[in-house]
C-alpha cells in the first residue's frame, strides 16, 4: 500500500505535463466518486427531504424563480 507521503513525493516529482494529466484524471475521478455517492444517497432515500421541502414550498407558492 502506498502512503500519502509517498503519493505527495510522486506528484511533486512529475513534470508539468504529467502533473496536468494527473490533475485532470484526479478531478474526473473525484467527480465520479461524488456522482456515485449522490446516486446512492438518492436511491436510498437520503435526499427525499429535499424533494419534500421543495414540494412544500411549491404548495405554499413560495418558490422563487432563478
Amino acid at each position: 500500500m502506498v502512503t500519502i507521503e509517498e503519493l505527495k513525493k510522486a506528484v511533486n516529482s512529475l513534470s508539468l505535463n504529467e502533473y496536468l494529466q494527473f490533475r485532470d484524471w484526479f478531478l474526473d475521478h473525484d467527480w465520479e466518486q461524488w456522482d456515485s455517492q449522490i446516486k446512492a444517497d438518492s436511491e436510498s432515500g437520503k435526499l427525499d427531504f429535499l424533494v419534500n421541502e421543495a414540494m412544500e414550498e411549491k404548495d405554499r407558492n413560495q418558490l422563487k424563480d432563478l
